[in-house]
């Protein structure tokens, strides 16, 4: 088997490990997911800038730019308030500004959506276990465990 066999297999094998991780995930962890994934993407589309693979640079910077968009329409602005409103402007103009690095070749603006992107995602990680428990068992329509307790 030549190298690039090889790395058919090792991606598809890494997709369907992707797959299966998203399959069990709660709605907290398939943001990370999203998010992870945003990232890789622009990690390797400023590679492909480095080396001149235009061709690979837009796909990826083009990949990124969908699951920002999806991480965009997912936003549930009737619960979410001024945060979501935020994060959908945020989300608005990282999109812009992947677009604009792929037309100017500009690792700059890749650099500045990561650090934004990675801003975000720190926010989203440190929130702490219980409450995505809480939040994952008011959304199957369980009562939280904070409001159980209360209950008492």
């Amino acid at each position: 088997m030549n190298y690039a066999n090889n790395q058919s297999a090792m991606n598809q094998y890494q997709q369907v490990g992707n797959q299966s991780t998203a399959a069990f995930a709660n709605p907290h962890r398939l943001i990370q997911m999203l998010m992870e994934g945003a990232l890789e993407k622009i990690s390797k589309a400023k590679g492909f800038m480095k080396n001149g693979d235009i061709a690979k640079k837009g796909e990826h910077i083009s990949w990124a730019i969908s699951i920002i968009e999806g991480l965009r329409v997912s936003l549930d602005h009737s619960h979410g308030g001024k945060i979501s409103e935020n994060l959908e402007a945020l989300y608005v103009y990282m999109n812009s500004r992947l677009t604009q690095a792929n037309l100017n070749n500009s690792i700059e603006m890749l650099d500045e959506v990561t650090h934004l992107l990675l801003d975000i995602k720190s926010g989203w990680d440190a929130i702490p276990q219980d409450v995505i428990d809480d939040h994952a068992k008011s959304a199957a329509g369980a009562q939280p465990s904070s409001l159980a307790k209360a209950s008492i």
